[in-house]
């Protein structure tokens, strides 16, 4: 077979989390979708998360697979069928599963030596790939799994540290290098900006492969974010693809086609049918946060004492170290709903980019991770979106910041819901990024575009080895 009528090969390695597993499946789908033999290495529990939709398109015709590599749990003592950190009830279970990954290192490597890619997609935390790939001769890149503006943020803060420079945590400071004023306090910024440690530390290390990489892909779509997309090229990486939204991608024929037809419909689609167009608030704070019984109280109350109908979905938790096993509502199908008119979460990139391919308005709860950085954008600059909360970021998923009262949260679900002529306008907003959204996918779209340009230059490149 002439070189030239050779599949370009392509290994994805996703991070163990749910945030970061679910972009990369739908990466290597498009890839494969495209004609590229597409591989997925993770192990055998998560895979069992996206195993009917690869099973799918491999019997559509598509060149996709998955590796499974076992996580050494016994070695770590952590119980089995704990494999990623959305099923972790502890910090002790976490901080176990992330040593277990680290043990995985030598696993993997030992596949893709033996199986070598013309290119290697990899996860922001496996930093160590940018070694393999210059060892093996083919580009790597990055999948960091968020925004421009999130980099564009933490670029300013590293580089100018506005944050030393105010008294107090709970003082506002304005972000120098940006393009537009944007205001935050030291006690919403991640751990590692205010003192040393073990995760600022990898961090470091994954800034230093930006560099080192091919070139960085991100989940966001151009046309969200123009400016700071192209101030992202010129501060973080000139190399960029912007391959978003994933789940609009995903779901118009980019990749195999899935009949869900002989799926039984969920009872809170068929419930919805029976709201009123924009009266049902929609509430979900993802999976891994875990918020206190007091706070859900709270939470509780403010959705009864607003009067709007609503749809929450809450985790189960058990009392045992274990595997959490529940039926996640079908998120995406919900914020579709013309009955939902506004969207209550923690303002993960997830679940931010849903609602406003939804088109959706919603109220910003920033946790822990970057949700804060997540929240400015759609607050201070997309105007989209109001933010609840005591601006404290929290160190894990255990939320143990100052309690949100009743009396907060129903003045912001009442705002959003309402009709005054400011929340109007920040539907309209939200409605017009909506449209964005969908264009940025068809034909022609930036995304598509991005998408079609990444594929032939690696094909392009893999010819030239």
């Amino acid at each position: 077979m002439a070189k030239e009528d050779q599949k370009l090969s392509v290994v994805f390695l996703p991070y163990l989390a749910p945030s970061h597993i679910i972009p990369m499946v739908d990466i290597a789908r498009l890839f494969a979708g495209r004609g590229v033999a597409a591989t997925i290495i993770t192990t055998t529990n998560n895979a069992l998360l996206f195993r009917d939709s690869v099973n799918h398109d491999a019997a559509s015709g598509l060149n996709i697979s998955v590796h499974t590599i076992k996580l050494p749990s016994a070695q770590v003592g952590l119980p089995e069928g704990i494999e990623n950190f959305g099923q972790c009830t502890s910090p002790q279970l976490m901080a176990k599963l992330g040593y277990a990954i680290v043990l995985l290192q030598n696993q993997i490597e030992e596949f893709i030596r033996d199986n070598p890619p013309d290119c290697i997609v990899s996860d922001m935390f496996f930093p160590w790939t940018v070694d393999l790939a210059d060892e093996l001769q083919v580009p790597r890149i990055m999948l960091y799994p968020s925004n421009s503006f999130f980099h564009c943020v933490s670029h300013s803060l590293r580089l100018y540290a506005p944050h030393e420079k105010v008294q107090s945590d709970s003082e506002d400071f304005l972000i120098p290098g940006l393009l537009d004023e944007i205001r935050m306090a030291r006690s919403e910024l991640q751990d590692h900006f205010k003192a040393k440690s073990r995760y600022g530390d990898l961090i470091n290390s994954i800034r230093e492969t930006e560099g080192r990489s091919y070139g960085i892909i991100l989940t966001s779509f151009y046309d969200l974010e123009p400016a700071y997309s192209d101030h992202f090229k010129k501060v973080v990486a000139s190399k960029c693809w912007n391959l978003g939204p994933l789940s609009l991608f995903t779901n118009r024929g980019n990749v195999g086609q899935e009949n869900n037809s002989g799926e039984e419909k969920h009872s809170c689609l068929s419930w919805l049918d029976t709201q009123k167009p924009n009266s049902v608030l929609y509430v979900c704070f993802g999976s891994m946060v875990q918020f206190s019984d007091a706070q859900l109280t709270q939470i509780a109350l403010a959705l009864e004492a607003s009067g709007h109908p609503f749809v929450w979905v809450v985790r189960k938790e058990g009392k045992s170290e274990g595997k959490q096993e529940e039926r996640w509502a079908p998120q995406l199908e919900i914020l579709d709903h013309q009955a939902v008119g506004g969207f209550l979460n923690h303002c993960g990139w997830n679940s931010l980019l849903e609602s406003l391919t939804a088109g959706l308005p919603l109220i910003s709860w920033p946790l822990f991770a970057e949700h804060f950085y997540n929240s400015k954008l759609s607050t201070q600059v997309l105007k989209i979106g109001v933010e609840i909360g005591p601006r404290v970021w929290n160190p894990g998923f255990e939320i143990n910041s100052p309690l949100v009262g009743m009396d907060e949260l129903t003045k912001a679900i009442t705002f959003l819901m309402g009709g005054s002529p400011e929340a109007v306008k920040m539907r309209q907003r939200a409605e017009e990024i909506g449209i964005k959204a969908k264009r940025a996918v068809e034909e022609g779209g930036r995304s598509y575009c991005d998408l079609k340009a990444l594929i032939e230059e690696l094909k392009a490149y893999a010819l030239q080895k």
